[in-house]
């Protein structure tokens, strides 16, 4: 029974052990010529036989087959490499080719490789070596595709100017960019216990010195693990003042995995020593055995090639047993960092901000929102990226189908709730309120850090007399508004309270004014506005409706605004951002989606077209100019129905002076208002006739699907209206180009020359002042009047 178990794996084990060394030549059999006229024999050019060789193990083969095949690529192909880089597919196709060669038989080549003495074993070898090289194509193909999604945190160390040119395309660029060519001296926030990494991060990055909240929120994080409530005023850097203590946290969390999985790696290496000393005596003992198999015969190879089998068996148990610790590879490497943001482009805005701090750590980050494919951020979760920035809704709905990487919660080293009063709001983000009961009951962990930060956090109304004179009315005030929080977000313990916003809310660069008019009169002195005081602007509404409105208004008269709103598919909101930070003089239309955190470059001026609906929203809409120690300006429209809103604003905010009111023109009135009602005309035919086209269109569809003829009076308008109509829309288009045409702002010189024309044509330049220089000369203009009296 034995040898005939030895005979069964005999062709196949024989070819692994056995090998031939060449001792004397290779010499040329004579053929009779007769024998090529037969097609059979066509592909033969001779036949060599080989009388003089020495059996040898296959290990010495192989060792010697690699160096002759290498000395042979380097002196016939090596033209070849000097003239197109090696790529590692087309050296295996040289391997391959180099195969083949010999075995057809060429006597240049077949004379300095080993070669196998039976017919059948050629034959075998030859299936084998095709197996093993299609098997060697198919893995590195697979290799390829992993390597760049599993090692993209260690590419971007390596090559960190590449990928940020590639991904982080958006209006973070420009904040994030280096802001000089040296790095900067980064000593000022050494005391701050900053990791080495985030040092090396934050020179790069120009960023030479912490700002307030920074300095104060760091130490109380990063050395003593508190948890911290932030308020500060907008723009003052809070991304950063909870990015770095987080990823501090992972990191040691890494150091102190990596000290258990050394000691794990110290009892592997002595189990592989042993493992080598073993295959060491049985590599010993098969010399022997093949020293023996020289003197004697066929029989005792039998007995080698059985052991030779086991052999293998054990090489693949042994590498199965390395794969198995990766099943469980979700519970090694948890989820460490969670960020939840109410809005996706803040989500966005932050993802990039906490890549290029961690860029030096290696540690990998994903963001999983709304308004994108869920498949593909579930992919990137499969990929246990130690921090996930989320919105709530997406968020709630990946950890419901129980994701893997989201399943285990309770090892979460740090949870950031950032614009944290308007995510706890009463009846917004029920998801939120959902994840934070899971958060802390089933998936509690108390060494977990919570941070919550906010510009409007300890922002407080007054409670009207009406609330308070019921019998269970509490007076609001800062403290209890910081315990509800507190007790919403699930702070058990004594947070760090870091309260830098000033009695106002707003920056003190800030400069707020306003225009009181009428509801009708408020396109005017937008488009005025425009005109006059170019730059980036932001413009506010309340409503999507009013957003659509303005952006194909503004768009007849071309301005070339950017909307923005939550209707809008994610892709283009992301793309407009992009636009809106790219162009120095732009009109961004926006709804509330954008009044929150988002920090856009050089934004000069803010328009609230309606007063927003609370004191909170004014503060984070204002907030999105004079960032940075930067100046900038503020206006509100002031229609008779913003005015109950505009008084309650101006209360709980504490203003001790009026806003100033903003200067305007009045010469320049009478040609805007012109063109504006034009304007407004062909706005409201077109929108006209885009409704009665829908209409029609649907009704012929449902028509032709019902196989039934339409009336004539079923339709929305007849051809011949439709004509006149496109007629005087023509001639309204026409009219409004021309006023389009002539300057608004005409230059005050007038001069006549003796020209062949009769006057020197002059180059029509628009006197276009700042906004923030008209405001600060009426305020001269007015003080000076004042003391005159």
């Amino acid at each position: 029974m034995k040898a005939r178990k030895g005979g069964r794996f005999r062709s196949s084990f024989k070819l692994k052990q056995k090998g031939i060394e060449v001792v004397g030549e290779w010499k040329t059999v004579q053929i009779d010529p007769n024998l090529f006229a037969e097609e059979e024999f066509r592909d033969i050019v001779c036949l060599e036989e080989l009388t003089d060789y020495k059996l040898v193990s296959s290990s010495k083969v192989g060792k010697i087959k690699q160096k002759k095949r290498k000395a042979e690529s380097a002196s016939g192909e090596g033209s070849e490499e000097v003239e197109e880089p090696v790529v590692p597919p087309k050296k295996k196709k040289r391997s391959k080719d180099l195969g083949s060669q010999t075995d057809k038989g060429n006597a240049p080549n077949a004379a300095g490789i080993d070669v196998l003495v039976e017919q059948e074993a050629k034959c075998n070898k030859l299936t084998e070596e095709t197996e093993s090289v299609s098997s060697r194509k198919d893995t590195p193909k697979k290799k390829k595709k992993k390597i760049p999604k599993n090692k993209a945190s260690q590419a971007q160390e390596a090559l960190p100017s590449v990928a940020t040119s590639k991904k982080v395309k958006n209006w973070t660029t420009e904040v994030l960019s280096a802001s000089t060519d040296q790095e900067a001296d980064v000593s000022a926030w050494k005391d701050l216990f900053v990791p080495e990494p985030v040092l090396q991060a934050l020179s790069y990055l120009g960023f030479s010195a912490p700002t307030p909240i920074q300095a104060l929120a760091l130490p109380s994080a990063i050395r003593d693990s508190m948890d911290v409530l932030g308020a500060a005023e907008t723009g003052s850097g809070k991304t950063l003042a909870f990015a770095i203590p987080m990823i501090h946290s992972v990191l040691q969390w890494q150091k102190s995995n990596n000290s258990t999985a050394r000691n794990d790696s110290v009892s592997k290496e002595s189990h592989q020593h042993h493992d080598e000393t073993r295959w060491e005596n049985e590599d010993e003992a098969e010399k022997v055995t093949h020293q023996q198999v020289e003197d004697s015969g066929d029989d005792e190879e039998d007995a080698s090639f059985t052991t030779g089998c086991v052999k293998v068996l054990e090489n693949v148990q042994f590498d199965s047993d390395d794969e198995t610790p990766t099943v469980d590879s979700h519970k090694k490497r948890p989820l460490l960092g969670l960020v939840l943001t109410p809005t996706r482009e803040l989500a966005v805005q932050v993802k990039h901000h906490i890549d290029a701090v961690a860029k030096f750590t290696g540690i990998k980050t994903a963001i999983v929102v709304g308004g994108m494919a869920a498949q593909k951020q579930e992919r990137v979760l499969n990929g246990k990226p130690e921090i996930v920035i989320a919105t709530p809704g997406r968020l709630w709905e990946l950890v419901k189908e129980r994701h893997p990487h989201l399943s285990n919660l309770r090892q979460l080293r740090c949870l950031v709730i950032d614009e944290a009063d308007r995510m706890v709001e009463k009846g917004h983000f029920l998801e939120l309120s959902q994840l934070l009961e899971i958060l802390n009951d089933s998936q509690y962990n108390p060494r977990r850090q919570t941070f919550v930060f906010s510009a409007t956090l300890t922002l407080v109304h007054q409670t009207p007399t009406r609330v308070l004179q019921k019998k269970n009315a509490k007076k609001m005030d800062k403290k209890t508004k910081l315990e509800l929080l507190m007790e919403k977000v699930g702070i058990k313990g004594k947070p760090k309270v870091i309260d830098l916003t000033r009695k106002e809310a707003t920056v003190e660069t800030l400069t707020e004014t306003r225009i009181h008019c009428n509801t009708n009169e408020k396109d005017y002195y937008l488009y005025y506005f425009l005109l006059q005081h170019p730059g980036r602007t932001m413009v506010f509404a309340n409503s999507i409706d009013c957003v659509k409105r303005l952006s194909s208004l503004l768009t007849i008269l071309n301005c070339d605004p950017l909307p923005l709103h939550a209707n809008m598919h994610q892709k283009q909101r992301l793309k407009n951002l992009e636009r809106f930070a790219e162009r120095e003089s732009c009109v961004l239309l926006t709804t509330d989606v954008a009044a929150r955190g988002l920090d856009i470059p050089n934004v000069q001026h803010v328009i609230h077209y309606q007063v927003p609906r609370t004191s909170e929203l004014y503060v984070h809409r204002s907030g999105r100019t004079a960032r940075a120690a930067n100046q900038g300006l503020s206006l509100l429209l002031i229609g008779p129905e913003d005015l109950i809103n505009f008084r309650k604003i101006y209360k709980t905010l504490e203003k001790s002076e009026e806003l100033p009111f903003f200067p305007v023109d009045a010469k320049c009135m009478t040609s805007i208002k012109e063109r504006m009602n034009l304007a407004r005309q062909i706005e409201k035919a077109e929108f006209f006739n885009s409704r009665a086209k829908q209409h029609n269109s649907w009704l012929q569809q449902a028509a032709e699907a019902l196989e039934i003829d339409l009336d004539d009076d079923m339709l929305m308008g007849n051809e011949q209206e439709e004509s006149q109509k496109q007629k005087m829309l023509k001639g309204m288009k026409k009219q409004l180009k021309h006023m389009l045409s002539q300057p608004l702002f005409k230059v005050l010189m007038k001069t006549k020359y003796p020209t062949q024309s009769g006057k020197l044509l002059l180059p029509q330049t628009s006197v276009s002042i700042s906004a923030l220089g008209a405001v600060s000369k009426k305020q001269a203009k007015k003080k000076k009047s004042i003391k005159q009296n």
